[in-house]
């Protein structure tokens, strides 16, 4: 088999037919380190992979911090997003793999989804469209950061761009960064040292290192190649901590962490200029969006609030897949993005743009559904947190429950055997039927606490007749950021700005809407519904989806939950 016929990893379509795709007929041939000029004088510099025949061919462009030598690694690992150069220039597309400004060998500095950034990609795809590899057609391709600067792109309207398909995208730094208050520090913090520690390596480093080189023979092999399409993102996050034990130059790496982490627990004129939602309006070519459900703590809300931003664009269409739909390295949805681009590139009429615009899996059932706007239609269903620890319509006896949150440094041995739980839940009784979810998930907690602030992290779960527990979706909130915008807010689902703290009143019962990250699922007959509530997700006992987990707000508090609060479930109509 060669190389551009080699299988790969994850689903290929969302379960659409499709029809005339280009084939693969063409080897590769490789232009690396083009220098690409910015406006300012800057370079940025890029590997080229073109089709080995002369001639003009549709770009696309992927562009990212990281190393753009590595993105043919074949590893499961989390910057490898470019998507498969082996699948696109056979079938007549040059991949063009660039990296952003200060990162890679590029000139200038890194920004973190700056408006600099912008400015660069529009000058980079003009750029590749004035090439004489290129045909003047021009698409962008990779997920996660590589999503992220495709919606940079697009915001600037580049003339030549004429599609994006992003998938895993972020539109809002403050979303990933920090989960309303709450400093997400399992992603920053190993994300810019991994940047600090790769951006430190030379050209040759990773062109003619003999071990990078035996590992690109092994990970690429069909057998070892085979194992990664079910591995999830918390593999990825695990490698990258470890990259925190490494030495990198602080410089801008440490200075983004301290603005990110410290400097800016608030959303600020920083964080606005690294906002792209009030931007997508401005978009008028076709989006692919896209994302695992898994996805909950870094890009899956982007996924909604991109779709709600680009309404007005009627060539939108989206896909949310079950799990191990997205893994690393980046191969999946690859035919599915073929008939993206044949049909917006290359004019050919693929079956892409037939039938409703949404396809998503359902989990528990794992089969494909489609909708015509998201969510699909849906009535909410509210569950009562009751004091005895059931999860039902039915309030029963009005009462409350408590737990305790400890901040650090309080000179305990050991924890008093009367010291309230860390954490508390709520369980239905086991369904009599089949309950499927689709949309957005609200808790509205009724709770007071004995510090002057707090977190409320919630984690929704399906519970199986075995005991097997699933995590389905969370949400988070710093109670001081507990101010929610009723004028933003879409579909009944809360909006909060997070520009301002306010205190919590101590002991004082107070209402918090804590909007759960949009999600779907089959609670199956005889499955139970849990609701999981803490204020610290350090402790490895307490859920954490991909095991991504949250600095501690650190105050030692006695959190009171009242039966009057309430779950808010969309049911599928």
């Amino acid at each position: 088999m060669s190389n551009h016929e080699r299988v790969l990893n994850g689903p290929q379509t969302t379960g659409r037919e499709f029809r005339n795709l280009s084939r693969p007929r063409y080897g590769i041939r490789h232009i690396n380190n083009a220098a690409v000029p910015m406006r300012d004088g800057v370079a940025l510099l890029a590997d080229v992979h073109c089709p080995d025949s002369h001639g003009r061919y549709p770009a696309l462009i992927a562009a990212s911090p990281y190393p753009r030598q590595m993105q043919d690694l074949g590893a499961p690992a989390g910057f490898i997003e470019a998507g498969a150069t082996d699948f696109w220039v056979p079938r007549g597309y040059v991949h063009v793999i660039a990296n952003v400004r200060g990162t890679g060998g590029s000139g200038g500095t890194f920004g973190f989804f700056d408006p600099q950034e912008r400015r660069d990609m529009y000058d980079l795809i003009e750029w590749a469209a004035s090439q004489p590899w290129c045909d003047g057609n021009v698409g962008m391709i990779g997920i996660s950061y590589f999503a992220m600067a495709q919606l940079e792109a697009a915001v600037e309207r580049p003339p030549h761009l004429k599609a994006i398909f992003p998938l895993a995208v972020t539109a809002d730094l403050y979303e990933a960064a920090s989960h309303h208050g709450l400093a997400s520090t399992s992603f920053v913090t190993p994300f810019l040292a991994m940047m600090g520690l790769t951006s430190d390596r030379s050209d040759t480093f990773w062109r003619r290192n003999p071990v990078i080189a035996v590992a690109r023979r092994i990970l690429n092999t069909p057998r070892v190649h085979r194992k990664f399409a079910t591995m999830n993102g918390e593999g990825a996050v695990t490698m990258m901590r470890e990259l925190l034990k490494l030495p990198h130059s602080p410089h801008p790496w440490d200075d983004l962490w301290l603005e990110t982490m410290v400097r800016r627990p608030l959303r600020d004129e920083w964080w606005e200029a690294r906002n792209l939602l009030p931007l997508l309006k401005n978009i008028d070519i076709p989006v692919y969006l896209g994302c695992d459900w898994e996805n909950v703590p870094l890009h899956l809300p982007s996924t909604f609030t991109a779709w709600n931003a680009l309404a007005d664009n009627p060539n939108v269409r989206m896909a949310l897949l079950g799990k191990f739909g997205l893994t690393w390295p980046w191969e999946s949805l690859h035919t599915e993005a073929l008939a993206w681009y044949d049909h917006w590139l290359k004019g050919v009429d693929t079956g892409i743009m037939d039938g409703p615009p949404v396809r998503y899996v359902l989990p528990g059932v794992d089969d494909w559904r489609s909708a015509d706007s998201w969510p699909p239609a849906s009535t909410h269903r509210q569950l009562a947190l009751r004091a005895d620890g059931e999860l039902s319509e039915e309030e029963g006896r009005p009462g409350e429950r408590e737990y305790l949150t400890l901040g650090s440094g309080l000179n305990r041995a050991k924890a008093s055997p009367i010291d309230p739980p860390s954490m508390l839940t709520w369980t239905s009784a086991a369904l009599p039927a089949d309950l499927d979810v689709a949309g957005g998930i609200e808790v509205r907690l009724v709770a007071s606490a004995t510090a002057m602030d707090t977190a409320w992290m919630a984690t929704l779960q399906d519970v199986a007749p075995d005991g097997e527990v699933t995590d389905v979706t969370a949400g988070w909130l710093r109670a001081s950021l507990r101010t929610v915008d009723e004028a933003a807010s879409r579909d009944g689902a809360p909006v909060l700005p997070c520009t301002e703290a306010v205190a919590v009143p101590v002991g004082e019962p107070l209402t918090y809407r804590i909007p759960l990250v949009a999600n779907a699922r089959r609670f199956a007959a005889g499955h139970r519904v849990r609701l999981v509530l803490t204020s610290d997700d350090q402790d490895p006992a307490t859920p954490a989806i991909m095991n991504f987990r949250h600095a501690s707000v650190g105050t030692s508090s006695l959190n009171t939950v009242r039966s009057s609060s309430r779950l808010l479930l969309p049911v599928l109509e």
